[in-house]
């Protein structure tokens, strides 16, 4: 019998979300999409945070990628601290070409110029995150986290993902654990 990703541990397709005591202030009050999680280690984005120095426009010019089409404007998010001139967008499944990884059953993601030319031509998929950069974790190493009370998980559900109100991503995120963000404590207890 195959394990499922809920009864091995993983949480490729879950939301990360940090604990108000995260010691790493590029991960503070962050809400992290997981695309990969294996006992290889795991990749995520976080999708909570907009990057203010480079517009998507911006993005397209550097690329020599022409605007055909209409498109709403795309906030660049900041991914996570590796690779940070890498980019990746987080999409409805409703776009899958070469490259497209579906990650949970509507949402998919793809890493190729090919997306950014799609939404420029405003055949892209219908909703997306644009995210530079993205947060990895060698194997053991988010485990060990979760253990220290460093992050929360819970199931991601596409409507918080691609809201535009990052303001409160973080709050809406712990409310589906039913958790009140201001009963959390920034330190860790046992038993």
């Amino acid at each position: 019998m195959v394990a499922s990703r809920e009864s091995s541990g993983y949480l490729t397709g879950q939301f990360l979300i940090a604990m108000p005591g995260m010691g790493d202030p590029r991960f503070a009050r962050t809400v992290i999409y997981m695309c990969a999680h294996s006992d290889e280690g795991a990749m995520g984005l976080v999708v909570n945070k907009e990057l203010d120095s480079l517009s998507f426009d911006d993005l397209l010019e550097q690329l020599g990628i022409e605007e055909t089409g209409p498109h709403e404007p795309l906030p660049l998010h900041f991914g996570g601290p590796v690779e940070t001139g890498r980019g990746f967008v987080l999409h409805s499944a409703d776009y899958n070409q070469e490259g497209t990884l579906v990650v949970g059953g509507d949402i998919a993601l793809t890493a190729t110029v090919d997306v950014l030319k799609a939404i420029a031509e405003g055949n892209g998929p219908r909703k997306r995150l644009l995210a530079l950069g993205y947060a990895g974790w060698a194997p053991g190493q988010l485990e060990s986290e979760i253990q220290a009370n460093g992050w929360l998980s819970v199931t991601a559900d596409s409507e918080l993902l691609f809201d535009i109100d990052i303001e409160s991503k973080w709050n809406r995120a712990i409310a589906k654990l039913g958790i009140d963000a201001s009963m959390l404590s920034s330190e860790g207890g046992r038993a």
